[in-house]
């Protein structure tokens, strides 16, 4: 047994980290302090929102109310993905999204994922 459990071991700490994916197709990465949605042809604000809300929920075990802010400056380059903090002090100031009130670069977990409504059928793969 500790022949395979060795070889296991190295294989494991060798891989590269692995993306959460969320049931639309997006893949979403830890990046340091927060976390990124990485790019996909046609991402969307509200579809790297959609997917951060549920990251912030499934792995970050975030509450409903709690806070997710836009840390790369909205728009984003072709091939880059979009990059979140729970952390207001990270903030990019905006979100990207067309929002009725004032836009401080942040949405509740609960508003991200309710994006995911519009986004199922429309743009995810």
């Amino acid at each position: 047994m500790f022949r395979f459990t060795l070889p296991l071991a190295l294989t494991l700490l060798a891989a590269p980290a692995m993306a959460f994916t969320t049931t639309q197709g997006a893949r979403v990465e830890a990046r340091g302090d927060g976390f990124e949605v990485l790019a996909q042809p046609g991402l969307s604000a509200s579809m790297a929102f959609c997917a951060a809300g549920t990251y912030a929920q499934s792995v970050l075990r975030l509450p409903a109310h709690a806070r997710i802010w836009r840390a790369s400056a909205p728009p984003r380059r072709a091939g880059q993905g979009v990059t979140f903090t729970t952390s207001a002090a990270a903030s990019a100031g905006k979100t990207g999204l067309f929002l009725f009130g004032e836009d401080d670069g942040s949405v509740s977990v609960a508003f991200a994922q309710s994006l995911c409504a519009s986004q199922r059928s429309r743009f995810w793969r």
